[in-house]
């Protein structure tokens, strides 16, 4: 009996599987850079309080719908942080737990990307907010910011989805390419 499954395991399907596995490539780690949401939003005053040599950009996903909005060249700080506060603000009222995440040069996948499995590992649960945001340089990356945030109606759908995927290895998620 031992014998018949030795050929299995040596069979060229398993290696590849097992080839894919030992290099992350078909299971990477899409909420690798855990943040908390005041030090996330402390960062993001800061950028907005600075020289204004960035574009900003900011979705919202809802249960219901999505808004995006965009800062960009000859559009005031102020303005565009008054409207991220409410929109902060609102999600907060909706949803109060969060999970936040940062996106790093050192991060092989983009954030784009990362949202896209917040979208498909996240159907699951109740009403879950998934907020992006980006401030990205006009004339380099070297001080780019990116988030995502997760935002639960409820304190036990966000452990859960702490425990199950953050910091580890996932298969990417069906519709994820």
């Amino acid at each position: 009996m031992g014998n018949r499954h030795k050929g299995w395991l040596r069979s060229e399907r398993f290696a590849k599987l097992g080839d894919l596995n030992k290099t992350g490539d078909s299971m990477p780690i899409y909420f690798k850079t855990a943040t908390t949401p005041e030090a996330a939003f402390e960062l993001i005053e800061q950028r907005l309080t600075g020289p204004s040599e960035q574009d900003g950009y900011l979705d919202v996903l809802g249960a219901e719908d999505e808004q995006s909005m965009s800062w960009s060249k000859g559009t005031s700080a102020s303005g565009f942080k008054a409207t991220l506060t409410d929109t902060f603000r609102t999600a907060w009222q909706d949803a109060p737990f969060w999970l936040a995440y940062t996106r790093t040069d050192s991060d092989e996948l983009g954030i784009n990307d990362i949202r896209k499995a917040a979208i498909s590992l996240t159907r699951p649960y109740n009403s879950v907010t998934i907020i992006t945001f980006s401030l990205l340089g006009r004339r380099d990356s070297a001080h780019d910011l990116e988030f995502l945030f997760l935002c639960f109606r409820d304190e036990v759908e966000r452990r859960n989805f702490r425990v199950r995927y953050e910091g580890k290895f996932v298969a990417s998620p069906t519709g994820i390419s």
